[in-house]
């Protein structure tokens, strides 16, 4: 029997077909993906996350100060550079065609939404600010739980970990993902955000990772260009939706966030935390289904009711704490193929001429269930 992936490979020069018509292969049957597609090796940072257009082709990767756009064959098509924040979490948008990803400027006391308009990406090293290939969205939200002054000295005490100030320990963002309104397993699509989160162990409100929702529909409206020097504050006043997954503290909260289709899951891939009272898994599942109950967010300096999300059965389970987890590896980067395939990035180093770069490869994976480890590697 002739390789699908040749045939597909044949039928177009730029992977467009790796989708076939449905005459020729029903929607749930897998889909011929490479096993490993290449990012290259980059002096900025890395690899923060991954996406993929699927129809045209395309997988992106965040380098932390750059975002890098490659074939399936793993050549570069082109890059947006340019960046002194934090670029992380990447997510594409089948709706308007676009990558959304989360961007931190913490000295500024500045989060965005950035939404790269990938199909102006055709050339390396293109600037963020002057090539018109960005927009951001400003995230008040979190701004506000960030720069909250907690033990109400009046003062910010800022970028630092050891402090009280920080709401629920906001470091700032990272995971975003697009997926059903929580509760709705065929909701809304709403862009999901959630927070970074410090690690200090002396503190018990930061034990909560914070996932934010927000209906974009409307967002054209609060798209500006990036300008570092002058920070906007053009975005949504308010989130559609602010929910909380006790999980126990994490290093810098949800690396990578994303909605899985195929097991109704919100993943969740953190670096571990450190508290010992925790069980510390790498790895979080949220029902999509299921829905948010309001109770008492434990932990706070003063007392406080969320929407409390439900960590999903079937995995590790600490009695203790009655947090539920895995253990995996997807927190520099992770997406959602459908049928069960998964992308993951494998995050390495390599030096060139004395200079030591990041390597960043997407790898396949699909989904077993098993347990302490979900996924296998393909190939």
């Amino acid at each position: 029997m002739r390789n699908l992936l040749t045939l597909a490979l044949a039928a177009t020069t730029t992977f467009g077909l790796l989708s076939a018509p449905a005459a020729a292969a029903p929607a749930d049957r897998p889909q011929p993906f490479p096993t490993e597609v290449n990012g290259g090796a980059w002096a900025e940072g890395h690899v923060q996350g991954i996406a993929i257009d699927q129809r045209k082709g395309y997988m992106y990767f965040s380098f932390t100060n750059v975002l890098v756009k490659t074939d399936l064959k793993g050549n570069p098509v082109g890059s947006v550079t340019g960046f002194t924040g934090h670029l992380g979490d990447l997510d594409f948008n089948t709706k308007d065609g676009r990558i959304y990803g989360s961007l931190e400027y913490k000295e500024q006391e500045s989060f965005y939404i950035a939404i790269f308009d990938v199909d102006r990406i055709t050339s390396m090293n293109m600037d963020a600010q002057t090539t018109d290939v960005v927009k951001t969205v400003y995230l008040k939200e979190v701004v506000a739980d960030y720069a909250a002054d907690m033990n109400g000295d009046g003062k910010f005490d800022g970028n630092i970990a050891n402090t009280p100030d920080h709401r629920y320990g906001c470091s700032g963002i990272d995971g975003v993902s697009f997926g059903p309104e929580f509760g709705r397993k065929h909701g809304q699509q709403k862009l999901t955000v959630a927070y970074g989160i410090y690690s200090n162990l002396n503190r018990t409100d930061n034990d909560y990772q914070v996932l934010l929702q927000y209906d974009i529909q409307q967002w054209k409206k609060y798209e500006k260009p990036l300008t570092e020097s002058a920070p906007h504050k053009s975005g949504p006043e308010q989130v559609d939706g602010k929910y909380f997954a006790y999980t126990g503290n994490t290093t810098y909260g949800v690396q990578n966030l994303q909605y899985d289709e195929h097991t109704g899951n919100w993943m969740m891939a953190v670096y571990k935390g450190k508290k010992p009272q925790f069980p510390n898994y790498s790895f979080f599942m949220v029902p999509a289904a299921e829905r948010p109950k309001t109770g008492d967010l434990v932990g706070q300096p003063q007392p406080e009711q969320g929407k409390l999300l439900t960590l999903a059965p079937g995995g590790l389970q600490h009695d203790a704490t009655g947090v539920r987890g895995w253990e995996f590896t997807g927190e520099y980067g992770l997406i959602s193929l459908g049928g069960g395939r998964y992308y993951v990035s494998k995050a390495g180093t390599t030096t060139e001429g004395g200079v030591t770069k990041h390597t960043g490869a997407a790898q396949l994976y699909r989904w077993t269930g098993q347990v302490p480890t979900p996924f296998e590697k393909v190939g």
